[in-house]
């Protein structure tokens, strides 16, 4: 699949998702800011917003006509990158085998797996494999060295330096900045979730990716922003590895979420600091239960 045809259906996708929370779009230059593509992309989107049904564009008025169906969306399959769909196929296998140090992945059979070239697996485990979570053998295989508990540890350390510094940046962006709107959006997720927590509570890992990332964004850093690909992969899966009391700790997840959203809003340096370590303390305690058990939290 072309690269910029991913990325069409990826953006188009998002846009659809903002049609679920306002009644019109915003213009051409801060739709493309809001999802990261060109102008001709937004165009592009625009014109099969028409086509389908969703959207009447006239000039400068984009006006809602009907709330999005499932139909709406392509298929997700469709709309991951490369590298999402490598790093989803090696997290599942790491999680069938267990996530037990010593496990070993061969590239080969991870490439098969996939249907691609070994050199685009190669690369994404070369590029993981800089964490100290993996390390390279001989005969394209590599051994998994395990989630431990210091490896929890040091990456929630690092984690709580970047995400505070980034939730400081995030409070001093201008009113008209596009993250705002995202955060409405992911604010109003949050809220679909726990009205119905009871059958929702598994959509949260990802949520909690997308919000975690907005705020990292805010640094304008690019280490940060780098560094959140395994923060990001490390706490997505480990949501996979203990389901006990996932919908419970999904929830009380959903309202730290809700209060942090809440202080980035009130812009209070303090009250921003205070729901970012709480919330960040709930989830370093949750990961190493995950990893040791639930007497693995002192």
């Amino acid at each position: 699949m072309a690269k910029q045809n991913t990325v069409f259906k990826d953006a188009f996708n998002r846009c659809v998702k903002l049609l679920e929370q306002t009644a019109s779009l915003p213009s051409e230059p801060e739709l493309g800011a809001t999802l990261g593509v060109s102008r001709t992309t937004v165009r592009a989107i625009l014109t099969r917003l028409e086509e389908v049904g969703l959207l009447t564009w006239e000039k400068r008025r984009k006006i809602v006509l009907r709330k999005p169906a499932p139909s709406d969306y392509f298929p997700t399959e469709e709309t991951d990158s490369l590298s999402e769909i490598i790093e989803r196929s090696f997290m599942r296998r790491i999680l069938d085998g267990g996530a037990q140090p010593g496990m070993q992945i061969n590239e080969l059979e991870l490439a098969r797996e996939i249907g691609i070239g070994t050199t685009s697996v190669r690369e994404f485990l070369i590029r993981f494999s800089r964490f100290g979570l993996i390390e390279k053998r001989p005969n394209s295989h590599w051994v998994l060295k395990g989630f431990t508990r210091d490896f929890a540890l040091e990456l929630t350390e690092v984690r709580e330096m970047f995400e505070l510094r980034s939730a400081a940046a995030f409070a001093h962006l201008p009113e008209d900045h596009p993250a705002w709107r995202e955060l409405d959006a992911i604010e109003a997720v949050h809220h679909d979730i726990l009205a119905d927590i009871e059958n929702r509570y598994v959509d949260f890992s990802e949520l909690d990716e997308r919000f975690h990332l907005l705020v990292h964004r805010a640094s304008r850093n690019r280490f940060i922003v780098d560094f959140y690909d395994v923060i990001a992969i490390v706490f997505h899966y480990h949501y996979q590895w203990n389901k006990t009391n996932a919908r419970q700790r999904n929830a009380r997840a959903l309202e730290e979420h809700l209060a942090y959203i809440a202080a980035l809003r009130s812009r209070d340096p303090a009250g921003i600091e205070a729901a970012c370590r709480q919330h960040l303390k709930s989830a370093r305690e949750t990961l190493l239960q995950s990893i040791n058990g639930p007497d693995a939290v002192q």
